[in-house]
C-alpha cells in the first residue's frame, strides 16, 4: 500500500513537472509584455464601422477626455451630429469651387473643433444611433456616399450659368435620412439645451487647442495648412522640429493630457492585432537570414507574420527629419487614420510605446487599444491636436514669440 502510494505521488509530481514544461514551451517569449508607465482617463471605445469617420470619432474622444480631465464628468458626444454639419459645409465649398475641391468621407481634427465652436454639439442619445435609420446596427456609409457624392458632383459641375440654393434642401434631406436630423433643442439630465448651449456647458475653452506638425519644406515656428486633401478647411498647424514634436507628445501624456493623432497606418509596421512598430527591413531580413529581395517580395500579411514571430526582438529604424520629409513628399507618409494617444507603456526589452485608443470596436489583441512604438508615432505623425497647456514651457514660449512677431 505504501509503495503504491509512493509511486502515485512520484507519478503525480512527474506529470506536474511535465505539464509545467509544456506550458513554458507554449509561451511566446517574443510576444510583448507591457508595463504601463502612464495612463490617462478615456471614455468608452466606439466603433466607426464602415465609415470614413475616424477623424470625428478620435477628436470627439479627445474632447471627451479633456472634459474628464477638467471636470471628472463622462460624456458620449454625438459623431453623426458633427458629420451632418461638416458634410454640408464641405459640399458648399465643393459647389463654390465648381468641383475643384475634394468631397469625401474623410476630414481632420479641426473639422470637429470648428463644428463645436460654430454649431455646438449634442449627446449621442439626442440623435438616432449610427446605422439604425437604414436597418444596420452601426454606421455603414456604402450606400450613403454612393448617393451623396454623385449629388454633390452633379451640382458642382452643372452646366447651368447660375445655380439656386435649392440643391441644399435636397442634400440636407439625404444627410438627415442617413445620419438623423440635428436637433434644435433637446433634454439632457433633466435640462433643456440647444447644441450651442450644450457645447458651452462642457466647460472647455476652444481657444486652448492648437495643431502641431513637423516638416522641413516650411519654416519652423510658423503656421501653415498641412497639404493633404482632407484638410479642406485649411487651418494652420504650428511647424516645429521633429524632436520638439516628440517632446510635446511625451510631455502631454505625462502631464495628464490626451492627444488627437492623425497619421499613417498604411505601412507594414502597423498591424491589425494592436501593434505598430517602425521596423527596419534591412535589419529584419538579416535577423531572418533572408535576402532583401525576398523580404520585399512578401505580402503585407506575410510580413506581419514575420514581425509577429520576431516580436519584441524586431529592430526599429530611428526616425529623422529627413525621413519624414522624404516620405511626405513621395506619398508614403499619408493622412489615413485618426486615433487618440492617452498613455505610455514599455515592453520587456524597455522599448517605449504610446497607448492609443482606436475606433474599430474591440478589435485586435488588446480590445480596441493599440500599442504604437515611440519611433512609429514620431515617424508617422501627420499632425496632432493638443491642449496648448500640455506643451513644454520652452516650446510654448517659442510659439508665442513667433505669433507676436508675425503680428508686427
Amino acid at each position: 500500500m505504501k509503495k503504491t502510494l509512493l509511486l502515485a505521488l512520484m507519478m503525480t509530481a512527474f506529470l506536474g513537472a511535465y505539464a509545467q514544461e509544456k506550458d513554458s514551451d507554449s509561451v511566446d517569449v517574443n510576444k510583448p509584455v507591457f508595463t504601463v508607465v502612464k495612463q490617462n482617463p478615456i471614455t468608452s471605445i466606439k466603433n466607426q464601422n464602415r465609415s470614413g469617420t475616424c477623424w470625428c470619432f478620435s477628436t470627439l474622444s479627445f474632447f471627451e477626455s479633456e472634459i474628464l480631465k477638467k471636470s471628472g464628468k463622462t460624456y458620449d458626444l454625438c459623431e453623426m451630429y458633427v458629420c451632418n454639419k461638416d458634410y454640408m459645409d464641405r459640399a458648399e465649398l465643393c459647389v463654390r469651387m465648381h468641383g475643384d475641391a475634394q468631397f469625401s468621407e474623410g476630414g481632420s481634427a479641426y473639422d470637429v473643433l470648428y463644428v463645436l465652436q460654430n454649431y455646438g454639439i449634442c449627446p449621442e442619445e439626442a440623435m438616432p444611433l449610427p446605422g439604425t435609420l437604414y436597418g444596420d446596427t452601426l454606421a455603414n456609409f456604402g450606400e450613403f456616399f454612393s448617393v451623396l457624392s454623385p449629388y454633390v458632383d452633379a451640382v458642382a459641375k452643372s452646366s447651368a450659368k447660375t445655380i439656386t440654393p435649392t440643391w441644399k434642401k435636397g442634400f440636407q434631406g439625404i444627410l438627415d435620412a442617413y445620419l438623423g436630423t440635428c436637433p434644435e433643442t433637446f433634454t439632457y439630465e433633466g435640462k433643456t439645451y440647444t447644441p450651442q448651449s450644450f457645447a458651452a456647458s462642457l466647460g472647455l475653452d476652444w481657444n486652448d487647442y492648437i495643431s502641431i506638425t513637423s516638416y522641413s519644406h516650411r519654416p519652423f515656428y510658423t503656421e501653415f495648412p498641412v497639404e493633404v486633401q482632407d484638410n479642406w478647411r485649411q487651418p494652420g498647424s504650428w511647424n516645429i522640429p521633429m524632436d520638439e514634436m516628440a517632446q510635446v507628445i511625451e510631455n502631454a501624456v505625462m502631464n495628464g493630457y490626451t492627444i488627437a493623432w492623425g497619421g499613417d497606418v498604411s505601412g507594414d509596421g502597423f498591424t491589425r492585432d494592436g501593434l505598430a512598430i517602425l521596423y527596419d527591413p534591412e535589419a529584419t531580413q538579416s535577423a531572418e537570414g533572408t535576402d532583401m529581395d525576398r523580404w520585399l517580395g512578401l505580402s503585407k500579411k506575410e510580413k506581419e507574420e514575420k514581425l509577429q514571430e520576431l516580436g519584441v526582438n524586431v529592430t526599429e529604424k530611428t526616425p529623422t527629419q529627413e525621413m519624414r520629409q522624404e516620405e511626405y513628399d513621395n506619398w508614403t507618409l499619408t493622412d489615413d487614420h485618426g486615433m487618440l494617444i492617452y498613455g505610455i507603456a514599455t515592453d520587456q526589452t524597455g522599448r517605449k510605446y504610446y497607448m492609443v485608443k482606436n475606433s474599430w470596436g474591440d478589435a485586435g489583441d488588446y480590445d480596441g487599444i493599440w500599442y504604437m512604438s515611440e519611433n512609429f508615432i514620431v515617424a508617422k505623425t501627420m499632425d496632432i491636436l493638443v491642449n496648448k497647456n500640455a506643451l513644454p514651457k520652452d516650446i510654448l514660449k517659442k510659439l508665442q514669440k513667433a505669433q507676436e512677431e508675425a503680428k508686427i
